[in-house]
């Protein structure tokens, strides 16, 4: 990657390299700085802050905003920002998954023929209550 002017590469890299390492699941700012912390690696808030929203500008990086509680999480999209998918966010535990299934362009085709309406499924969350806190209820 190329080196912004006025960033530091190695906290870009350590960040983007954090992300990356969550196999594809949705990460937050408040972990990041919670994983850094942890590891005592020494990068501040406001310069993760401010990388997320450079990888995210860049295109290395799709942010997801679900609801004004949890804020923005992020997800590596790398190259392929084809990658449209619907996700699913947890009421109780706030845990937010892709909703990977053939069904969704049946739904898709459905809304847009019957409808008029196109789903933009980078932007789309279906709200309900996940299998771990189903279990524990």
């Amino acid at each position: 990657m190329t080196r912004p002017s006025g960033y530091n590469t190695k906290q870009r890299e350590a960040i983007l390299h954090y992300i990356i390492s969550r196999d594809n699941t949705h990460v937050t700012a408040a972990q990041i700085i919670r994983y850094f912390e942890k590891e005592a690696l020494p990068i501040g808030k406001a310069t993760i802050y401010r990388h997320l929203d450079k990888l995210t500008e860049s295109g290395a990086l799709r942010r997801y905003i679900t609801d004004g509680l949890s804020g923005a999480c992020y997800q590596y999209i790398g190259s392929d920002d084809d990658d449209a998918h619907l996700h699913l966010k947890c009421d109780r535990c706030g845990e937010l998954v892709h909703l990977e299934c053939d069904a969704l362009g049946d739904l898709e085709r459905h809304v847009l023929d019957e409808h008029a309406f196109h789903i933009n499924a980078t932007k789309t969350v279906l709200y309900g209550t996940c299998d771990d806190c189903l279990q524990k209820a």
